[in-house]
């Protein structure tokens, strides 16, 4: 991503902030930053949906958003995921994306994966799964999910797949836990 010609006509490159938090998005600006990078992902780029990627999934999910940060605080919305309960003990994860520019990092999907996981974890999940685009099975393999299944959505081919929980400790999100104190 260029963000502008330096005077010497050579690109300049956004720069990428050094650390990378995950937290369930509470703040406005945050879930709103949420939605605009779902539908930059799966609308515009992806092309999945003509407008928004919004369903009725979004109604109950609980949106965790990665942070990019310079000097301790956000920067901005780099990355998302939503977590939904679908009955007492079984939760899904689902519209996970990572902004371009954040893309080759690394960290940015990892730390939504198991803010993902170990908050549905700390909140009661026994068995974690997520729909995932077969070109990103094997990332998700990488960290500890199995493939459970084939399947179509969207015009694109996906996987069904289920998280080791022994993988993600039970524990309560950090922005959680700030709003429970």
């Amino acid at each position: 991503m260029l963000d502008r010609i330096h005077p010497w006509g050579r690109p300049v490159r956004a720069q990428t902030a050094q650390r990378i938090t995950a937290e369930l998005a509470h703040e406005p600006w945050q879930v709103a930053a949420y939605f605009q990078l779902r539908r930059e992902i799966f609308a515009a780029e992806q092309g999945l949906f003509a407008e928004s990627d919004r369903d009725v999934f979004d109604d109950h999910a609980s949106p965790i958003v990665a942070q990019g940060e310079i000097a301790g605080m956000p920067d901005g919305v780099v990355g998302v995921v939503r977590i939904y309960q679908q009955d007492e003990h079984t939760w899904f994860g689902g519209r996970l994306g990572v902004a371009r520019a954040y893309r080759r990092v690394g960290a940015v999907g990892t730390a939504l994966i198991i803010e993902a996981v170990s908050t549905a974890h700390g909140w009661g999940c026994k068995r974690f799964l997520a729909t995932v685009q077969e070109a990103n099975a094997r990332y998700f393999e990488h960290h500890r999910f199995r493939r459970l299944g084939a399947l179509q959505l969207h015009g694109r081919p996906h996987c069904l797949m289920q998280a080791d929980l022994d993988h993600y400790p039970a524990r309560l999100s950090s922005a959680f836990r700030a709003r429970a104190s």
